[in-house]
């Protein structure tokens, strides 16, 4: 035999592997996925959907509302939106994008891949005011919800040099997760130079294998919750209204918050704060400061995403525990002071959808554990989106401002109530 055969029946199968899988990967694929799928997809909160796009442009061409937000999304109970718009049958159904560690960096990447389906619809963020801590975005979280798909997306989709593509392109940068041709893009686009042709050409292709591998598994390791959910739906009353669900949130959080003075969730409570715990967590929050955060410009990429779709947002502002601040010594006028400067940043800029419930936590019930909404809290955010989903919807333009990505904002104190809007006229020139 000689040695050329040899060779060939080592190597070849391996290479028509390969160029088979090339073949695969680079070459359009048309894929739809069935009702069922979409609708486990919208609850699952998994990474793998949060990274693609098909199963989310499918989605909200199909009347489907994207939730952002972060771990509260995650806590099923009876009075979650998710419940309670299938339990109703509302017009809509929530799309929830996030879980634990997901910010505003990280909503805005996977933001990328749905801009034309999302021109001129509406849209929910659960803002968390425990994200605008001095460092912003957690890098370990980022990398779990990082896409390199939705990175090629960004880069690809640059028109010409901009305040807001130069600030994301160094956040990025920043986060240990991108690497290859992606970082050396961001590095380009950080620096205010376009992309060389050759960068342009592996982003291209890279971003078609990347297409095509969602297209290929943007359904395996879904998290099936639907169960779970129709077993939640049937704890609520038959016919909507606000007192039966305040009924059942009395009832429900009542047996699940009986083991602390804290109203905290037993199993929260049991697993996460034992004796130990709790006596280090004592006044280990007097120092915290949600006011001066890079995280403040990292949400104005998700802003003026918003106001490149003309999404019509609600904005939802959750409280804190109030007896677990008091309890870690967590300032409420600091908290308070972080609100109304996130509140401005919205409302400057048009965006006046907001559902304000910050005074909220010291109400009973309202807090399934120590930051996050619980059973009246769901009632209370219900009653926000049914309205907000019930309102026409038209072409909703926003005046962005770039002064949002600077420093100065970054680290500048907040009036409570404040509206004072000289901020905005602050010269970019030279910065």
């Amino acid at each position: 035999m000689s040695n050329k055969r040899r060779l060939w029946q080592i190597f070849g199968p391996v290479l028509c592997a390969i160029v088979l899988l090339l073949v695969i990967f680079l070459l359009p694929w048309e894929r739809t996925f069935s009702r069922d799928s979409i609708y486990q997809a919208a609850n699952s909160q998994t990474t793998t959907v949060f990274k693609g796009s098909l199963m989310k442009q499918d989605a909200f061409e199909n009347g489907y509302v994207p939730f952002y937000g972060s771990s509260e999304l995650s806590r099923l109970d009876p009075l979650h939106p998710s419940v309670i718009a299938q339990k109703y049958q509302r017009n809509y159904r929530p799309f929830l994008l996030g879980g634990p560690g997901s910010q505003s960096l990280a909503q805005f990447l996977g933001m990328q891949g749905t801009a034309d389906e999302l021109k001129d619809k509406k849209a929910v963020v659960i803002i968390s005011p425990q994200w605008f801590t001095k460092m912003g975005q957690n890098p370990d979280a980022f990398a779990l919800y990082y896409s390199p798909l939705q990175a090629c997306n960004f880069l690809l989709g640059i028109k010409k040099d901009s305040v807001s593509s130069r600030y994301a392109a160094k956040r990025f940068l920043a986060m240990p997760e991108v690497k290859g041709t992606v970082k050396r893009g961001m590095k380009r686009v950080a620096a205010g130079e376009e992309l060389t042709d050759a960068q342009r050409f592996i982003l291209e292709n890279q971003r078609r294998m990347l297409n095509n591998e969602d297209k290929f598994f943007s359904t395996f390791q879904l998290r099936d919750r639907i169960k779970k959910l129709n077993t939640r739906a049937k704890l609520l009353p038959d016919t909507y209204s606000v007192k039966g669900l305040n009924e059942v949130a009395d009832q429900e959080a009542a047996k699940n918050t009986n083991s602390n003075s804290f109203g905290i969730n037993n199993r929260f409570f049991k697993t996460r704060l034992n004796k130990r715990n709790l006596m280090k967590l004592k006044d280990s929050q007097r120092d915290f400061d949600y006011t001066k955060s890079v995280e403040y410009s990292d949400f104005e990429l998700m802003l003026q995403q918003f106001a490149k779709q003309h999404t019509n947002v609600l904005f939802i502002i959750p409280p804190i525990n109030q007896k677990w601040s008091e309890y870690t010594g967590l300032s409420e006028e600091m908290y308070q002071k972080s609100v109304s400067k996130i509140k401005y940043q919205l409302a400057s800029q048009g965006f006046n959808n907001v559902e304000d419930l910050s005074m909220h936590g010291g109400e009973k019930y309202f807090m399934e554990d120590t930051i996050h909404l619980g059973w009246r809290g769901w009632v209370a955010v219900d009653q926000a989106v049914k309205l907000f989903m019930q309102r026409p919807n038209g072409r909703y333009n926003y005046n962005i401002h770039d002064y949002f990505y600077t420093k100065k904002w970054q680290k500048e104190p907040h009036k409570i109530g404040s509206m004072d809007k000289s901020p905005i006229n602050y010269s970019l020139k030279g910065k």
